[in-house]
């Protein structure tokens, strides 16, 4: 029997932790009939950009982090973050899961792990402490973004965009250090946003996604018996992509219905071609 260590740097109740790392690893422990086993470490043990060294150097043996908070190392996953690529995060995760392993693996960008799947988030969205009606009420406004894409987005709409990881973002608009977040909409719930937001600014497809990479460590891996790698390999690639893209849908759902509940006014759905 092998026990591996799994780690998550957004918190326990997060549906990337309770439902995609938790899930993932009961459906493998099933498939090999108890043989591999996964521990849960109660700290992630790096910054949630660090991730991919964590797991490289084995800190801990398998984990998640989107590309956009290592952009220099992880830039054709930045093609699945563009704006308007998915109505669902099961489309683009599919979508993009599908390229990727065709085209983008033999690249090399996840060399140093044993990348086990791709997906990306929901449409991603903005949410502001005040209100925008048009693009002058940006002008300025200070945005936490994940980085990559968002970042981008962020700055060609005026905005003074800076990047910190997820789980600081309450902190950052209570304290008044931003101004508003891009999200996809299970953030809501996720990092309590309905408490600090005035408006949430809602893009048909996503003014951007997020794309995550899922991995573990290499000599982890190589130790397996063969049967046990080929079950996971089963479970990996775009099982993983239609697993975590459904998951971030149902998520998604449930804050659209706290935003709904939540009193954040002046919902707007713009479309691709304009305000």
């Amino acid at each position: 029997q092998t026990t591996l260590t799994m780690s998550s740097w957004v918190s326990p109740q997060h549906h990337l932790t309770s439902v995609v790392l938790q899930g993932w690893a009961t459906e493998v422990e099933k498939a090999t009939n108890g043989r591999v086993k996964f521990q849960m470490l109660p700290k992630h043990p790096s910054a949630p950009p660090g991730t991919f060294d964590a797991v490289r150097d084995g800190l801990v043996d398998l984990s998640y982090v989107t590309a956009s908070y290592t952009p220099a190392r992880h830039i054709l996953p930045l093609m699945a973050e563009l704006p308007g690529a998915g109505e669902t995060s099961l489309i683009n995760s599919v979508a993009y899961s599908r390229i990727y392993w065709k085209h983008f693996h033999k690249v090399g960008e996840y060399k140093g792990v044993k990348l086990l799947g791709v997906f990306t988030h929901g449409p991603g969205q903005m949410f502001t402490k005040k209100a925008v009606r048009n693009i002058n009420d940006l002008q300025g406004l200070k945005i936490r973004t994940g980085g990559g894409i968002a970042e981008a987005v962020a700055n060609a709409l005026g905005t003074s965009a800076f990047v910190k990881p997820a789980p600081e973002s309450y902190e950052l608009l209570k304290s008044g250090v931003a101004d508003g977040v891009f999200f996809p909409l299970e953030s809501v719930i996720s990092f309590k946003l309905d408490t600090v937001l005035e408006q949430a600014t809602l893009f048909p497809g996503g003014m951007y996604s997020s794309a995550f990479g899922f991995f573990m460590n290499e000599g982890k891996w190589a130790k397996l018996p063969k049967q046990d790698q080929d079950a996971i390999n089963k479970l990996s690639g775009e099982h993983i992509a239609r697993f975590a893209g459904k998951s971030w849908d149902e998520a998604d759902r449930k804050g659209m219905e706290a935003l709904k509940k939540s009193g954040v006014k002046h919902l707007h759905y713009l479309r691709a071609d304009g305000l």
